[in-house]
């Protein structure tokens, strides 16, 4: 068969399951024959249920590839909107992990000439490398949204305290004093978003960096002070005067996202610990909370972008503020475990180098 070219570009949609050759290889053929029939099933069953008379599903037997070309017309315009495409992945990829409880990956890409007896191969391929660069552009700026929305929000808590309450004028100073601190932390954020990622720091973005874990650890609970006032929960710190190293603006990201956690899902009107101690070459820091914690089973996964525990409930969340955490405390050199408080919820523990120089030389 000639390759065709298509009066209009077609979507090829495409899924591979980057578990089948493993299972293949440690289970065996049979294993994997059976695994092949139930995601093949889902599959079809899916794809049944959002696509269209005239669109073709594919698959090579013991491959770990499916494809879909949507070949039928679309009755509102000439090309499938991307939109759509995603959607349908999605639809098949949920079915697939919900009767399979397989992960799988996706993408999607058009094709302009279709050439069915050479196979599709490489257009797979690009289609699913286009859906990796797809979703690592969503995690970045899903990872940049939530590091900006925390200094964003307590700007504006301090702000409608002004605004709304009659407060004492050394109070009314040290509340601008914060919101202009944390806008001057929010203009640094934005200068360094791309070099400053926060998905992808360099190992040696740390070098030679330290400062004083007192000092952040005051100025954390100070920025989250709105949100603490609005759940009535008590922040209750216990920090000597410790020299960690690891840049300020970093140390700092990473105690705020731990303490928010802490305060968004501790009980309202509980209690938030936050304690520290120094044993050289490690600064030991916890933050505990009385919330309804994080289950043995979830506690290896719960630092993964986008995971989130299943104590979590209908709390407001992204899934990515602990994965931020761990990047930052593993690219300083440090370690981030996670247990249960004696409080009766999560208790994160922080190993951050300390810091060699003097006191005078750290920010």
């Amino acid at each position: 068969m000639e390759p065709v070219v298509a009066q209009r570009p077609v979507p090829l949609l495409a899924l591979r399951l980057p578990e089948f050759e493993r299972i293949a290889w440690r289970e065996g053929r049979r294993a994997a024959q059976r695994l092949e029939r139930a995601t093949t099933g889902a599959f079809l069953s899916a794809a049944a249920g959002c696509l269209r008379e005239g669109d073709e599903c594919g698959h090579d037997p013991s491959s770990d590839l499916y494809a879909i070309a949507m070949l039928a017309p679309s009755r509102e315009r000439r090309t499938i909107a991307p939109v759509d495409c995603r959607a349908a992945l999605e639809r098949i990829a949920a079915r697939i992990a919900i009767d399979c409880n397989l992960r799988t990956e996706i993408g999607w890409t058009m094709l302009r000439r279709i050439d069915v007896s050479g196979g599709l191969r490489g257009e797979i391929d690009a289609a699913l490398e286009r859906g990796a660069r797809e979703r690592e552009r969503y995690e970045f700026f899903a990872a940049i949204g939530h590091e900006l929305r925390t200094p964003l929000t307590s700007i504006r808590g301090y702000l409608e305290t002004l605004l709304e309450e009659d407060v004492e004028p050394q109070a009314r100073r040290q509340f601008l004093e914060t919101a202009r601190r944390e806008s001057l932390r929010l203009g640094r954020l934005l200068d360094g978003m791309f070099e400053f990622s926060l998905l992808d720091l360099s190992a040696g973005s740390f070098a030679g960096a330290g400062c004083n874990l007192e000092d952040r650890v005051a100025r954390a609970v100070e920025s989250l002070a709105p949100l603490a006032r609005a759940r009535s929960i008590v922040v209750e710190t216990t920090i000597p005067s410790l020299n960690v190293a690891l840049e300020p603006d970093a140390c700092m990201q990473a105690l705020v996202n731990l303490i928010e956690n802490a305060i968004k899902y501790g009980c309202f009107a509980g209690r938030v610990r936050v304690a520290a101690r120094g044993a050289s070459p490690f600064a030991h820091l916890s933050v505990e909370d009385d919330g309804p914690g994080i289950v043995p089973g979830e506690r290896d996964s719960i630092f993964g972008l986008r995971v989130r525990g299943t104590g979590a409930g209908a709390r407001p969340g992204t899934g990515i503020g602990l994965a931020i955490v761990k990047l930052i405390v593993e690219r300083a050199g440090g370690e981030i475990r996670v247990s249960e408080s004696s409080l009766g919820g999560a208790r994160f523990d922080l190993l951050l180098p300390m810091w060699a120089e003097s006191p005078a030389r750290v920010s």
